[in-house]
């Protein structure tokens, strides 16, 4: 069978650093506060003038690199995102146009931040039934453009950047020995949207609108949907927890990712943090995250990665992959 295997991976993370202590002069907040809560430490923003695209197109860019391929060899692009450069068209559409590429197909993927496990699981589809041979799979967002900075319960916890994943086909036997992606779980349940959501959009309101988050429910889903979405993903693939070298979760909240590899009885070693430098980058979180531990030659052929995510919808999911 075809099986849809990572040739490269790049990420992008904007210029400008944000310390915890920069908020202190704005909020009653601090940096033990932030850090005891979250694990997070400081976060990168965008600046004036960059776009969602801007930074889509500088992790695709680091990924060709990676994997020693041109953007003439990628047959499209599926892009996570719930930071659009527009209303329309796709931001994948500017990100294709902006590396030169004027064939195949480029279009966007929205389930907040388990967005690139759904874009993941669709590229891993067309893969598999012959539409395509190479997909370039992007996550990236501009969060900051949506915060409300007088909230201090989501504020501090948001970052932007990008990340991307190169996947291409390869015969393989269908075993869970298998490189590549082996399985897939999405899930959403709509009644908890208002949980997690932003307060404009072009029909409700015409306008852009902030995040609004409930966090102390969202904390309770999260721990409990992730845990078992990760578990199903895995029974699809053959595999059990204990077959699992590396899980690159969703980076939204430390207390979250402890909680869910406990939950797994997966110790903290084989998890890849990335939430203290980089915040809560919602869609590009996990593909941060890979490019980041690809980068340290943290992974070793073979290896059997998890990932798993939750966002606003809310929205759920988990990708298993041997590397």
């Amino acid at each position: 069978m075809r099986r849809a295997i990572v040739r490269g991976t790049g990420h992008y993370l904007p210029e400008r650093i944000v310390e915890n202590s920069w908020f202190e002069d704005k909020l009653e907040t601090s940096d033990d506060w932030i850090r005891s809560r979250t694990g997070i430490e400081r976060r990168h923003f965008a600046a004036e003038g960059q776009t969602t695209s801007d930074l889509g197109i500088r992790a695709a860019r680091a990924a060709l690199e990676r994997a020693g391929m041109e953007i003439g060899q990628i047959d499209g692009i599926i892009l996570a995102t719930s930071t659009p450069d527009f209303t329309f068209p796709a931001t994948a559409t500017i990100v294709q146009a902006g590396l030169g590429m004027s064939r195949g197909f480029a279009f966007d993927v929205q389930a907040v931040c388990a967005g690139f496990v759904f874009a993941l699981a669709n590229a891993d589809a067309m893969i598999r039934a012959g539409q395509a041979d190479r997909i370039l799979v992007i996550g990236a967002e501009t969060f900051s453009r949506i915060m409300d900075w007088t909230d201090r319960s989501t504020c501090v916890l948001f970052g932007d950047g990008a990340g991307a994943v190169i996947l291409e086909a390869q015969e393989s036997e269908g075993t869970s020995e298998d490189r590549g992606l082996l399985a897939s779980d999405l899930n959403s349940d709509g009644k908890y949207r208002e949980l997690l959501y932003v307060d404009g959009g072009v029909s409700a309101t015409g306008t852009v609108g902030k995040l609004r988050m409930q966090g102390n429910l969202v904390f309770r889903h999260a721990v409990e949907k992730l845990a078992s979405t990760a578990q199903t993903a895995l029974g699809r693939a053959g595999l059990t927890a204990a077959d699992v070298d590396w899980l690159v979760p969703h980076q939204a909240n430390l207390r979250i990712i402890t909680a869910t590899a406990q939950k797994m009885g997966l110790p903290l070693d084989k998890v890849v943090l990335t939430v203290a430098d980089h915040g809560n980058t919602s869609a590009a979180s996990i593909p941060l995250a890979l490019s980041v531990a690809d980068g340290e030659g943290r992974f070793a052929p073979g290896d059997v990665l998890l990932t798993e995510a939750i966002g606003g919808g809310l929205s759920w999911g988990a990708v298993v992959l041997r590397w």
